[in-house]
Order: structure tokens, then C-alpha cells, then sequence
């Protein structure tokens, strides 16, 4: 975690191949002076480096990366947004496929009764070009792995593949005359070839799993229609600043936010909120980069730019839940520091073992080789990162933005999930429904001071209040020495008289009795209502003027969705500030039995947390569902925090940071669809780990035993990658259910 004292940087990592790169480059990277963490992610071909700021300190991070063997790149050059070719960097591969191809011919002769073996020299001429020169990249590697006492699959296949062609070599130079011996240029030539033929496989695979970042990458349009003293011209979007004026034209995306100024249209917002349907936006509605504008021309005011777009800040999610480490990942990362020394004895204990057992040192030679080349860990290292990449991208494509990997991990384990009410499973626009006088006083002249008291306040129910006297047209003015009491109200001077207007428990509190409303009270709760209380200081005490009952509605598909997390087996419970009375009241609409203790009432703000932190206490695995804004500590406080961003955009940065997770779109629905992708996922990486090991606990035996030739066991090496990307792949197909 970045500290006040710490930054974070980027570097993307060119020629890492394997978990054992990704150990090492770590290593390297932690004995710059000034580290605090890092953290490699192979899929992502990139680190992100917790450090103290000083002087040239990328300089020498980056200098630390190319000493220990690998090439230092621009953050955004390891994940390239643009859509490359899908045949980009065969040509090695097709060179390597042409000259093994007539080396390999001979062994499918052999099957079929036909001797068509190659003259000595000419396999060495075909083998030698892909031993050294397409092979190349291997030796490089596993030299610099060399020079740091480790070791990575690199060293593996030069190890392997050289002692290989070696004994080819000797072998003939070494034969009677006139005599035709086994050689084995084709093994270490085919390996080569298919170890270059997967890494490129992999690499193609790799891409698909980075495609949710380039859709979003695409969304950004170059150039924007600036409202110029001129008058219309087309200006780079870099050079749009806050408060300019634009155009967007049907069928054009949004450049960067801001809000309608002009014009009545609806907006594909699809790609951002995963919401299929067009919204439709009025003047003064909040316009998001990257969505599509509707059936007509509209003007529209910026208010964010650059790296402030909610656009901006979702690719910066996603890109930081790629790169994070799933904390699972540290199980593969401890095997990985010890595998490849472990493979290296391995081998060498095959080949004495074969050779003092009479076995002719040839054949001793290449069993060791299929030892060395089937136990490459490229598997490893890309079980966990590829699921993650593939997982969090389709779940950005819908509109749930997964901050970091240990909510991915965690989330599929939550048995009880706590909502806020207010904005969460209500729609969080209360209006004021009923206003009782308790004595002589003028109806609009009370709602003119209540009003008076909100004016400041971003509260719903203060929204309520102003809403209702606008409708009334009534004037009203900014009290003076106010005070906002979090969870309880607010006070404040109006024409000279001191107000307090608050929730019942705050008036229970300060002793205020209600007198002859405490019956209606009581009622108004009872159906529902929230109930406040404006009273004004006299001489002696306080006096009571009025109650204010608001009234909310369910979110539609709010009752469905608590429905269907209560059919998976999860616990669910509701969190209010409300009086109990009101809150149970919603939660019945709401489908929740506060009989079962689903409710909890009359909770204050800051105490939220407090809640949460008991349900955890009690042994429960908590996810936390709030707007993000005033719940971030029990967001903070919870196994998993979900954040719902508002939909008209108010206090969406805050809910994106403010929890693990974020839903882009305000419909209690997704949050059973976060935790189905975080079981996916899930269940993808424990499947690739389960394959990556087994793999290799099964091939080295085979292979020291003999019943591996290097031929099969390069193939086998080189698919095992393909696979585990592959089965990752298989999550863009995931989708989710009702919604």
C-alpha cells in the first residue's frame, strides 16, 4: 500500500518467460535502496514499485531490471492498446518450422517402414541455425540467469537443447567410417522450435486476455469540437480544458465529462456501466467520456479532463488489478524460487542414474534433456495473473471494476453481505410527504426555516427539503453559525432565532419530548416514513414546531436481488440510520425479515464500521455494499467492499477508491453478479494451478524413467502455457445472470 511517504511506479519488463523471471526480477528490484514492495506480474509483462521519492530513482529501478537481464519498457509499451496483427512475430517461428520440419521427416518414415534419414552433415547444417541463432534468446536468458545463481526456463532449454545438439555432434565425429549413427539434432532443433512456436502461442493468447483494456483505450475519441470566440473548430482532446464548451454530434462519443448544457438526448453508456439500454440526458445531466451520444447534436460543458475522466480512472483499475498479485500467487512465487535448482539436480541425478546403470551415455544424455525441457515453469507463473486479467476484464465490460486482486479472491468466500439503505437498496431521492404542525405556526413559513437550515447540506433529506420548498417557490436565505451534527441533523440561526432540525433519537437525546405528535410520530414510522423533528430555542428550552416525514421507494429489482443472494445461501442485512420503526418498515417492502436480525437501526455514520467489524467478529466473511461516500470505513472495515457509484455521477471517484470493488451502475443486481465472476475466477485459477502442477509432478518422473523423448516433452512443455491461458480465456464468456 502507497504511503504518504511512498509513490508508486510502473515499469513495464521486456523477456521475462517464466515464475522464476518474475522471482528474480523482484529480487532485483528490492535491493534498490528506497523500495518498500514490488510486485511482478508476468501476464502484464510488468512491476509496480512501491518507493521512497528521490533523485533518479526510476533510473535506478530501471537500471536494476536491465542488470539482472531483462529490458526496461514504458509502462504502457509492455500491454500495447493497439491491435496488432495476429500472425505479429511468427517469422522465427516459421524459420525454425522449415528447417525442423526435414530433421523431423525421418522419425514419421520410421513409423511407417521408410528409411529416409538425412546425411550427418546436413542435419548439422539445418539443426545448427535453430540451435544458435533462433535459439539465441535462450542463452542470453539463461546467462544472465547464470550470472545471478538463479536459474528460469531459459537456462532449462539452453541446458537441455546444447547438450542435445553436443552429443549429436560428438556422435558423429566420433562414428567408424562408413557408418551412419543415431544422432539427435532433431530433438534439440524441434525443441527449440516448439518452445518458440508456444511462447508465441502464449503471447497471441496473452493479448485476448488484455483486450478489455484496449476497448476501453478505444473509447477515448482524438479530437473534440471546441466552441471557439471563432467559433466551431476541432482541437486534440489533450488540449480540451475545464469549463471549455463542446460539441458532440449524433452517433459521436464523448470526449471527456461534463455536463449537458444544450440540447435533450439519450447516451449508450454500455461500455462503462455494462447498462444495455440508452440513458436518456436533459440539460444539466452529467455526461461521462467514452459514452456514445444519441439521435441529436448537443453542447456540453467539460468538468474533467485527462487522468480526472471516470474513464481514466476505470482503465487505471483495471490496469491496477492486472498488475496486483493475488495473494495466492505467493504459494507459486515460493515454489518458483526453488524449482529450477531443484529441476537441475533432478536431471543430473537421471543422467548418473541411467549411466551407472549400464545404460549407453547417450541415452542417459537425453533422458536428463527431456527432464530439463518438460519441467519449464512458464505454467506457473502464468496460472494466477492470466485468470485475473481475463476475470476483471469481463467483469469491466459489465460495469464492476475490481480494484485489486485480494477482493477477487476473497469476495467468492463472503456469507453475508451488509447494505446500506439510503441510495444503496432504496433509490436515495426521499421527498417530503407530509409536514404536521405542532401548534399555530404557518406551514410554508416552518418549511422556509427548514429549508434555510439545509441549504448547505448535501444530505438526501435535506435535498427533500429544498426540493420542497422550490416547489412552493419560497425564498430563503443561508442561516448563520450552522452546524451540521453527522447522523443526527443540523442547527443554525434564521431571522435571528436559534433551530435545530433532526432525527427523533437526536431530540431523545437532548431531552426534547414531542408532547401531544409523539402518537403521530410513532404511526408515521410505522408506515415507512422517516421521521425528523424541527424545534426552536426559547428562552428556557426548546420548543417544538413541526415533524418532517420523507418518504423513499425500494430500488426496482432491489427485493429480487436480496431474493436471489438469500437463494445462494448468503446472510443479508440492512444498515440504517433510520428509527427502528421506518426501518423495518422498508425492510418488509424489501423482502428482509428483521425478525431474523436483518435490520440493523438507528446506526449513526460512524458507527457503521462497528457493525461490520462485529459480523466479522462473529465469524462471518462480510462484503459491505454502500454508495462510497459517507460508508467508507465500513466499506474499509469489511472482508470485501462494494462501492455503488451513483448514477448521476456524485461521488463516483470517491465510491471507485473507497472499496475493492465498484458497480458502475446502481442496481443491487450486480452485486450477486461480482461475487458469481469472483467464484469464476476463482475457480479458474485454482484449475490452472492444479494443471501447472500436476503437470510437472507427473512429466518429470515420465520423463526421467524415459518414457518422454525431448521431441514430446518440448511439445507437451510448450502447450502447457497455451493451456493454462487458454482455460483463462474461457471467462470472457462468462456473462451475468438477470441483468
Amino acid at each position: 500500500m502507497t504511503t504518504p511517504s511512498n509513490i508508486s511506479i510502473d515499469i513495464g519488463i521486456g523477456e521475462m518467460t517464466c515464475a522464476s523471471c518474475v522471482a528474480r526480477v523482484e529480487k532485483a528490484l528490492k535491493k534498490v535502496p528506497g523500495v518498500h514492495s514490488v510486485s511482478v506480474n508476468l501476464a502484464t509483462e510488468s512491476a509496480r514499485i512501491e518507493v521512497a521519492p528521490t533523485d533518479q530513482i526510476e533510473a535506478q529501478l530501471r537500471r536494476a531490471v536491465r542488470d539482472a537481464g531483462y529490458l526496461p519498457l514504458a509502462p504502457n509499451e509492455a500491454i500495447d492498446v493497439s491491435e496488432p496483427s495476429p500472425w505479429a512475430g511468427f517469422m522465427p517461428v516459421a524459420l525454425g518450422l522449415a528447417l525442423s520440419a526435414p530433421l523431423a521427416l525421418p522419425m514419421l518414415g520410421d513409423l511407417m517402414g521408410q528409411h529416409w534419414m538425412l546425411p550427418a552433415w546436413l542435419q548439422f547444417v539445418l539443426a545448427t541455425p535453430v540451435q544458435f541463432i533462433l535459439g539465441a534468446r535462450f542463452y542470453k536468458a539463461g546467462w544472465h540467469a547464470l550470472k545471478a545463481l538463479t536459474g528460469n526456463m531459459d537456462l532449462l532449454v539452453a541446458i537441455g537443447t546444447t547438450a542435445g545438439w553436443a552429443l549429436s555432434v560428438w556422435l558423429w565425429l566420433t562414428a567408424l567410417p562408413d557408418t551412419m549413427p543415431h544422432l539427435y539434432f532433431e530433438g534439440s532443433a524441434a525443441v527449440v522450435t516448439l518452445v518458440l512456436l508456444g511462447k508465441w502461442l502464449e503471447t497471441r493468447a496473452k493479448r485476448q486476455t488484455t483486450s478489455a483494456i484496449r476497448a476501453l483505450h478505444a473509447l477515448r475519441p482524438e479530437t473534440a469540437h471546441l466552441i471557439g470566440p471563432d467559433g466551431e473548430v476541432d482541437v486534440p482532446v489533450l488540449e480540451v480544458l475545464v469549463k471549455d464548451r463542446l460539441v458532440v454530434k449524433a452517433g459521436e462519443r464523448y470526449p471527456v465529462d461534463g455536463v449537458l448544457l444544450e440540447g435533450h438526448t439519450q447516451v449508450d453508456e454500455s461500455m462503462l456501466t455494462g447498462e444495455p439500454l440508452p440513458v436518456v440526458k436533459d440539460v444539466g445531466a452529467a455526461l461521462t467520456g467514452g459514452s456514445i451520444n444519441g439521435e441529436g447534436r448537443v453542447v456540453m460543458q467539460v468538468k474533467a479532463v485527462g487522468n480526472e475522466t471516470v474513464l481514466s480512472q476505470i482503465i487505471r483499475l483495471v490496469e491496477d488489478a492486472q498488475a496486483a498479485k493475488a495473494p495466492i500467487q505467493r504459494l507459486v512465487d515460493q515454489v518458483s524460487a526453488v524449482f529450477v535448482p531443484v529441476v537441475l539436480l533432478i536431471a543430473l541425478l537421471t543422467l548418473l542414474g541411467w549411466w551407472l546403470s549400464g545404460a549407453p551415455f547417450e541415452v542417459a544424455v537425453i533422458r536428463s534433456v527431456a527432464v530439463l525441457v518438460i519441467a519449464c515453469p512458464c505454467a506457473l507463473g502464468l496460472a494466477t495473473p492470466a485468470a485475473i486479467m481475463a476475470g476483471t476484464g469481463v467483469a469491466a465490460q459489465f460495469g464492476i471494476l475490481i480494484k485489486d486482486a485480494q477482493a477477487l479472491e476473497l469476495a467468492h468466500k463472503v456469507d453475508t453481505i451488509a447494505f446500506d439503505k439510503t441510495g444503496t437498496l432504496t433509490v436515495g431521492k426521499p421527498r417530503l410527504v407530509k409536514l404536521v404542525l405542532a401548534g399555530p405556526d404557518d406551514e410554508k413559513s416552518l418549511l422556509t426555516v427548514a429549508a434555510s437550515l439545509q441549504s448547505g447540506s448535501e444530505h438526501p433529506l435535506a435535498r427533500a427539503v429544498l426540493a420542497a420548498a422550490q416547489e412552493q417557490a419560497l425564498v430563503f436565505e443561508a442561516p448563520e453559525n450552522m452546524r451540521s451534527v453527522s447522523g443526527r441533523g443540523a442547527e443554525g440561526r434564521v431571522g435571528g432565532q436559534d433551530y435545530l432540525l433532526g432525527s427523533l433519537s437526536w431530540m431523545s437525546e437532548l431531552g426534547l419530548a414531542l408532547g401531544p405528535l409523539a402518537l403521530q410520530a410513532q404511526e408515521l414510522q410505522v408506515q415507512g416514513l422517516t421521521v425528523s423533528a424541527l424545534v426552536e430555542k426559547t428562552s428556557q428550552s426548546w420548543r417544538l414546531l413541526a415533524l418532517l416525514a420523507f418518504g423513499d421507494e425500494p430500488k426496482p429489482g432491489a427485493k429480487e436481488a436480496l431474493a436471489q443472494l438469500r437463494a445462494l445461501g448468503l446472510k443479508t442485512v440492512m444498515i440504517s440510520g433510520d428509527n427502528r420503526g421506518a426501518a423495518e418498515a422498508m425492510a418488509r417492502r424489501l423482502g428482509l425479515r428483521p425478525e431474523e436480525g436483518e435490520v440493523m437501526a438507528e446506526v449513526l455514520p460512524g458507527d457503521k464500521a462497528a457493525r461490520v467489524m462485529a459480523l466479522k467478529e462473529g465469524g462471518h466473511v462480510v462484503a459491505m455494499v454502500g454508495d462510497g461516500v459517507n460508508d467508507a470505513p465500513a466499506l474499509a472495515a469489511a472482508d470485501v467492499g462494494i462501492a455503488m457509484a451513483n448514477p448521476g455521477g456524485g461521488g463516483t471517484d470517491v465510491a471507485m477508491h473507497a472499496a475493492g470493488i465498484t458497480l458502475m451502475r446502481g442496481d443491487p443486481a450486480m452485486v450477486a453478479a461480482a461475487l458469481a465472476v469472483s467464484k469464476r475466477t476463482v475457480a479458474k485459477i485454482r484449475q490452472n494451478l492444479f494443471w501447472a502442477f500436476v503437470y510437472n509432478i507427473a512429466g518429470i518422473p515420465l520423463a526421467a524413467l524415459g518414457f518422454l523423448n525431448p521431441v514430446v516433452a518440448g511439445a507437451a512443455m510448450a502447450m502447457s502455457s497455451v493451456s493454462v491461458i487458454s482455460n483463462a480465456l474461457l471467462l470472457k464468456r462468462w456473462k451475468p445472470k438477470n441483468l
